[in-house]
């Protein structure tokens, strides 16, 4: 499998495999009135959830069958041995389930591929956009719009102002707005899922400062699809965002930008929020 992560056809299977999980989605979203349940955090699980999940899980088993799967949606006991997990699939079957819930469009399929703790391919797409970006460390990182064919995407690696800055269209944090209020001259953007981090690695926008609560699954693909254009997500000591290295799946607050010159972690010390995980 180390082999296949160098060249493109690994990306092209993926993004398959994004697709029929998208389809999965899709069908679900076009039947209007969707039952939703409430996992043991509160948050919401629907059918299409489960639907993606399934896809997944099947094409990546043909894939690379020896490569094991960590995603939102597995059972806890297939959950047990990840920690001595090198290599393994990170993937959220559907990243944005409030946005799919809310018929905005702003939801994706989030597949990665981690290998000793770094995340270095990744597939994303918003099945509802037809749009999917996909790239990995060693080959660099595109965009494809419906059936077009894809084009090289790079980060904004100079950026001027206003700043263009993403933020969570669901998780609004007050720690947020004392951080973009030092970070000076800038325009919001609000947007679910993890569409924000790839809207960085187009040029799109210039950072995504993530001071709440979210999950590894919900950003390792769209990592390497960044980190593959070029840009970089850190953690409040400046660290770059890991995969499997402790007991929890929760990730540190962190920064998504593109370009590496600008000091976007000074105006962080202005705020006074508590931590989510250190």
């Amino acid at each position: 499998m180390r082999d296949l992560i160098h060249n493109t056809a690994t990306l092209d299977a993926v993004s398959a495999i994004a697709r029929a999980a998208g389809d999965a989605i899709l069908a679900i979203y076009a039947k209007g009135e969707i039952a939703v349940e409430l996992k043991d955090d509160r948050s919401p699980l629907t059918a299409a959830d489960r639907a993606a999940h399934t896809a997944i899980r099947e094409g990546l088993a043909k894939l690379a069958p020896h490569v094991p799967l960590l995603s939102e949606e597995s059972p806890p006991h297939e959950l047990a041995e990840r920690r001595s997990w090198q290599r393994y699939w990170l993937v959220d079957p559907l990243d944005g389930t409030k946005e799919f819930l809310k018929r905005n469009g702003e939801f994706t399929v989030n597949i990665a591929l981690v290998e000793d703790g770094r995340a270095v391919l990744g597939v994303v797409l918003a099945p509802a956009l037809d749009r999917s970006y996909f790239g990995a460390l060693a080959t660099g990182a595109w965009r494809r719009d419906g059936s077009s064919a894809a084009k090289p995407i790079r980060v904004r690696d100079r950026v001027g102002l206003p700043l263009r800055v993403v933020g969570s269209r669901s998780h609004p944090s007050g720690e947020l707005a004392s951080y973009l209020e030092a970070l000076g001259p800038h325009e919001l953007a609000p947007m679910g899922s993890s569409l924000k981090i790839c809207l960085i690695a187009e040029g799109a926008a210039d950072l995504y400062p993530r001071l709440g609560p979210t999950s590894e699954w919900d950003t390792a693909a769209a990592q390497a699809i960044l980190e593959s254009a070029g840009g970089r997500m850190i953690d409040r000591a400046g660290r770059p965002l890991r995969y499997n290295t402790k007991d929890d799946l929760l990730n540190p607050h962190f920064l998504a930008f593109g370009d590496a010159r600008r000091d976007w972690l000074t105006p962080l010390q202005a705020t006074r929020g508590p931590e989510h995980r250190n």
